[in-house]
């Protein structure tokens, strides 16, 4: 751990701020994803393998880290697919995807959201749909849909192993996972944590650990990155990942 934007916060009001207030309930998303079964390779970074990764976002004082899950998930999936990488709007979702039980700056999950994607027909470009950090009015426009999603893949509930299947064979994933209180205050290094409710969208010497994107900005953590401790369903990791199919 250590200082960083958010050390003169109480775990409190850290929670009020950025956290996801509204109780979201994974269980609305049956598992539909299939796994290989293998063989996967030992280890793999989207990060490394091409331009397949947007920079690290800041979410602001809104709890909307699940539309950053979601934009950074799909942007990478549509990349794979298409080899443009086109940053997305966060602020759609927040405007728009509240008939799909998301809850704007109050929370929500990127399962739901693939899935206002999906009927909605599209996703504007941050460019064209800028992010403000606070509810609005929904204002998408057909016309200027940049990305697009034929159907989610829901990974069964806390199986880990479909997420490595997922990451190693498909994409890179969107997870949510328990914030607790030293987590704010992350640095560097694996985060071997315990198991709690969902409320946020590993060893390097031979111990397995997922990758994870943020969306508190590139200051914070590995730039903007943590490392958590991989198999043992830390935080509630696995509790409901999802990707889309573009």
């Amino acid at each position: 751990v250590g200082l960083n934007q958010f050390s003169d916060m109480t775990f409190s009001e850290f929670q009020e701020a950025f956290l996801l207030s509204e109780p979201q309930n994974c269980s609305a998303t049956k598992g539909n994803y299939f796994g290989s079964n293998g063989p996967h390779p030992d280890s793999i970074d989207w990060r490394k393998k091409g331009n397949y990764v947007t920079p690290v976002k800041d979410q602001g004082g809104c709890g909307s880290c699940w539309t950053f899950s979601t934009t950074g998930c799909l942007e990478s999936v549509t990349a794979i697919a298409t080899g443009k990488l086109v940053p997305l709007s966060e602020q759609q979702l927040v405007d728009c995807a509240q008939d799909f039980n998301n809850h704007g700056c109050n929370g929500g999950l990127p399962s739901q959201a693939f899935e206002y994607i999906m009927y909605n027909k599209g996703l504007m470009t941050e460019q064209d749909y800028p992010y403000t950090a606070m509810d609005g009015i929904c204002v998408y426009k057909p016309t200027m849909a940049a990305a697009f999603v034929k159907n989610v893949m829901n990974i069964t509930a806390y199986d880990e192993m479909g997420m490595v299947d997922a990451v190693a064979t498909h994409n890179p994933v969107s997870l949510a996972f328990e914030v607790t209180s030293d987590f704010m205050h992350y640095s560097q290094g694996v985060q071997f944590l315990i198991p709690y409710k969902i409320n946020h969208a590993l060893d390097k010497n031979g111990t397995p650990y997922w990758i994870v994107k943020n969306s508190w900005g590139p200051k914070w953590g590995m730039d903007g990155y943590f490392l958590i401790h991989r198999g043992k369903n830390m935080c509630g990791l696995a509790a409901c990942s999802s990707f889309p199919v573009v």
